[in-house]
């Protein structure tokens, strides 16, 4: 299995950050790798995302869990791989808290493929998740 985490402290209100990872449509908008996304159901456990990085094939993902308000997990599956992320908001204290992204790569073949892709996946969570909580301190 190869994993990798990050974490990001702010002052952002955990459900401002739940409601930009909630509306999914709208990722694109603080997460300059989505070039085209698309949820089908509404944002719970079973719902389906189709989300294109910029000049990617399309991915698929399942929302495998979610608890509304703390965290979601999402989960694609590829050439015996699972590619599992889980999203979640830690509150330190009351006007802190620490929004966490952590991946596994997992399945046949992943003690080789994980330090492969796992790294290019993950390369722009940093940007990312700081665009995310300065989005959500603006509201």
């Amino acid at each position: 299995m190869w994993e990798y985490e990050h974490g990001i402290e702010t002052t952002a209100a955990p459900e401002a950050i739940w409601a930009l990872w909630a509306d999914v449509e709208s990722w694109g908008t603080w997460n300059a790798d989505i070039e085209k996304i698309e949820l089908r159901g509404p944002f719970a456990a079973g719902a389906r995302i189709t989300m294109a990085p910029a000049g990617q094939d399309p991915v698929e993902l399942l929302v495998a869990e979610a608890v509304e308000g703390e965290m979601f997990i999402d989960e694609a599956r590829f050439a015996g791989l699972v590619l599992r992320t889980t999203h979640r908001i830690e509150r330190l204290d009351p006007s802190l808290s620490r929004v966490v992204y952590r991946m596994e790569i997992s399945g046949e073949g992943a003690a080789e493929a994980g330090p492969e892709i796992g790294p290019a996946i993950t390369a722009d969570w940093p940007d990312t998740m700081a665009a995310l909580v300065r989005t959500a301190q603006d509201r």
